[in-house]
């Protein structure tokens, strides 16, 4: 047995040190395992590395112990965070902080512990007759107790008696009851009565897809083969939830557990509701739901993680961090909307978790399923080009028609759109149609805020966002204006702060203005909105959502957060109010989201009996963004957009590396921008396109000015090599800083 461990030590920067193994842990401890060392004068928890024979480092410490509760990173997801770190140009220490939330890093990991009381020795008539003479609170807690016939939690049974912990402990030292501590039930499990749902007859489409991931699933169960990820293309309405159930279905019956991952936190009380209805009710405790996301407390989180990891719970559902949920013998990866944004971390590391989600499934051997109406040019391309293996829906289920498309020129409106909030003269009526046949509708605008700046008519003036190159976005409801990136907060000018004029007034039209137009056009119509100004208390998300779902909502306004996973079948009407809206950003990929974007949210629409009708109102008609997705095309937007990428030579048909420079000076920060990219240019082989040191399009964030280097090559791993090989960060000036993003998502 090795005798020495290299020890990752949380919250050290990164640091490895060698401990020696005691005799009494050497059986237990392996790679993975999360032990307590004393570093320097302190007790430090850190995660095993490696296990050696020998060790040359001087003055090795024995370790401590190990952490309690099970916490130890299996050697899948040790490797995974080995590649993380290589491929994503990350710090190792960094990948280990989000595969380990900071409620798991402590030396004890145990979830929350509730008293449990049990009957021990059960009384004749005699002795319970004596009993209830000499203390009659004694007697009541044995009849209780013995009436129940079930163990039970110390404070619910004396509350039940009104008796006093004295009685209990009596009756403990007298050999009737004995008491012991057990981890209390998660929130999961709580009270909440799960319905099972009706489970669906499939269609021809969803039956075919259905038996593939099946075989698939058999076939890995009985022969050690490297899975090829699935790409489940899937129009809007098309029944691609239903095949994720029938799919882990078949997992959970062989004894494998599951996890599904969604974009957005919204989705999620919508989505945990249809799994758990399906899998979380009576006879099916062993398939346990888990949902893990960043509006649980840490509490909840560390009891969901802890279930997870001792097997009680076998399905995992959550956000982007959920794929390094601990769960055992994986059978099967779901990620749902795979092309969305929110998948990608925006902080070091910057992983993508459906990449990551691939990586994970060919290390655990299981299958890899991506889901989506509107999949990323990256994974068609990959289907097409047999790295996935492509699967689809092209109908909608139970025959549902596809949603007409309207599109309404704001240009031939000229001011009327602008004076009245952003509506249309057929939006409008269209509102009015579904108001009175007791339908309901969803705007949409991407917009949150009052008005999305103040601009001074006189000289032209825009209040701007001191710290950042943005302006400021007036909300109402505090008479405030903001800054949607860094926070701050001012209040609006009466004058314009450059020419004194007092014509200074809002433009541009956010969600609050819609809410405030849709108000005094429709005052008898219930509206909710659901923004990040909203959705601000503890489940805000499910709470709207379950009034819209009981029709106690007719219009909801929303961002994002409404745009895709949701389903209604009284929703006949989507509008949107400005298509435009990241359209003619300066990123390759804006045409891309904008067609993503219109084509999720339309299909809100008209999933249920009646027809439903999509209007979208823009300034740019003839956009082939906007156009395709008004025929559902994907197709057509897909040979457009690829042969646009091949000419430019954007992803996929090359892997890029963005270098963000920033820095409170911007001389400094232009200076070492150009230092660094004519460093990598000189050092950069033939195959490596290194891009020349420019501003950044949002030039100022946060009060840092930002440059950009962008790398471009057929090999990612060649980037990452050179970047790593030519050692940037260590001629930095004081003050600016380096970040790396291998396969950057937005380019801001």
């Amino acid at each position: 047995m090795p005798s020495f461990a290299r020890i990752l030590i949380d919250r050290s920067e990164g640091r490895e040190l060698d401990y020696s193994i005691p005799q009494e842990w050497k059986s237990r401890i392996s790679i993975g395992s999360r032990v307590i060392v004393m570093l320097r004068n302190r007790r430090a928890v850190g995660t095993v590395l490696e296990l050696a024979d020998h060790s040359v480092a001087p003055g090795i410490r024995p370790l401590l112990g190990m952490v309690e509760g099970e916490t130890t990173l299996t050697p899948s997801m040790m490797r995974l965070a080995e590649w993380m770190a290589d491929y994503y140009c990350a710090p190792f220490a960094s990948v280990m902080r989000v595969m380990l939330p900071p409620m798991l890093r402590g030396e004890k990991i145990a979830g929350r512990k509730v008293r449990i009381v049990r009957l021990f020795k059960i009384p004749s008539e005699g002795e319970l007759l004596l009993i209830r003479k000499k203390a009659p609170k004694q007697g009541m807690i044995l009849e209780f107790l013995k009436s129940s016939g079930t163990p039970m939690p110390v404070l619910e049974l004396l509350g039940q008696c009104s008796a006093n912990d004295s009685s209990m402990k009596a009756l403990v030292a007298a050999g009737y009851l004995e008491i012991s501590e057990e981890r209390a039930a998660s929130r999961s499990s709580d009270d909440e009565e799960i319905l099972p749902s009706r489970i669906p007859k499939l269609n021809p489409d969803q039956e075919s897809v259905v038996q593939i991931l099946h075989k698939a699933i058999s076939i890995l169960e009985t022969e050690a083969v490297v899975p090829v990820p699935f790409l489940l293309h899937g129009v809007t309405g098309s029944g691609k939830t239903e095949v994720y159930l029938r799919s882990l279905a078949r997992v959970l019956e062989s004894g494998k557990s599951a996890l599904v991952l969604v974009p957005e936190i919204a989705l999620t009380p919508q989505t945990v509701e249809r799994f758990r209805s399906r899998f979380d009710h009576a006879g099916e405790g062993s398939a346990r739901v888990a949902v893990l996301h960043s509006n649980l407390t840490d509490a909840e989180r560390r009891e969901e993680w802890i279930r997870l990891q001792s097997g009680e719970a076998r399905i995992a559902i959550g956000a982007r961090s959920a794929i390094f949920a601990p769960l055992k013998n994986l059978g099967i990866i779901i990620v749902d909307e795979e092309h969305e944004n929110t998948y990608k971390q925006e902080e070091t590391p910057r992983y993508h978790a459906r990449d990551v989600a691939v990586m994970r499934g060919r290390l655990e051997g299981c299958p890899v399923v991506l889901g989506s109406a509107t999949p990323s040019v990256e994974s068609y391309r990959n289907a097409l080009a047999g790295k996935y293996s492509l699967l689809e829906l092209p109908r909608r289920a139970d025959n549902q028609i596809m949603p007409l498309i309207r599109v309404v020129d704001l240009r031939l409106q000229g001011k009327r759109a602008k004076s009245e909030g952003g509506l249309s003269a057929p939006l409008q009526m269209a509102i009015t149609k579904r108001l009175e046949l007791g339908q309901q509708t969803i705007l949409f605008l991407n917009r949150r805020g009052f008005s999305t700046s103040m601009l001074c008519q006189q000289c032209g003036h825009v209040c701007r966002c001191p710290n950042c190159s943005l302006s400021l976005t007036l909300h109402r409801a505090d008479n405030r204006l903001a800054c949607h990136l860094c926070g701050h907060s001012a209040k609006p000018p009466v004058r314009c702060p450059e020419c004194r004029d007092p014509g200074i007034q809002h433009a541009g039209i956010g969600t609050q203005r819609v809410e405030e137009t849709i108000g005094k056009f429709f005052p008898t119509a219930r509206i909710a909105r659901m923004d990040a100004d909203t959705m601000t208390r503890r489940g805000s998300y499910g709470d709207v959502l379950g009034k819209f779902r009981a029709r106690q909502i007719d219009i909801l306004i929303g961002t994002q957060m409404i745009a895709k996973g949701l389903d209604f079948p009284n929703v006949t009407l989507v509008g949107i109010i400005n298509a435009d809206i990241g359209l003619h950003s300066p990123d390759f990929r804006a045409g891309e989201r904008t067609f993503q974007l219109l084509t999720q949210v339309a299909g809100r629409a008209g999933r249920g009996e009646t027809e439903g009708e999509v209007i979208v109102q823009t300034f740019s008609p003839a956009s082939p963004s906007i156009q395709h997705a008004r025929h559902h095309d994907y197709a057509g937007f897909y040979e457009q957009e690829i042969s646009f990428r091949k000419a430019f030579r954007h992803p996929p048909f090359t892997r890029m590396l963005l270098l963000q420079i920033r820095g409170v000076s911007l001389d400094d920060t232009a200076q070492a921008a150009a230092a660094i990219a004519k460093k990598l240019a000189a050092s950069a082989p033939p195959s490596i396109e290194v891009s020349e040191a420019a501003p950044a399009p949002l030039e100022r964030a946060h009060g840092q000015y930002r440059y950009h280097v962008s790398l471009k090559s057929v090999s990612g791993a060649a980037l990452g090599r050179l970047v790593r090989d030519t050692g940037l960060a260590s001629h930095l000036p004081k003050g600016v800083i380096l970040t790396m993003d291998i396969d950057p998502y937005a380019l801001l």
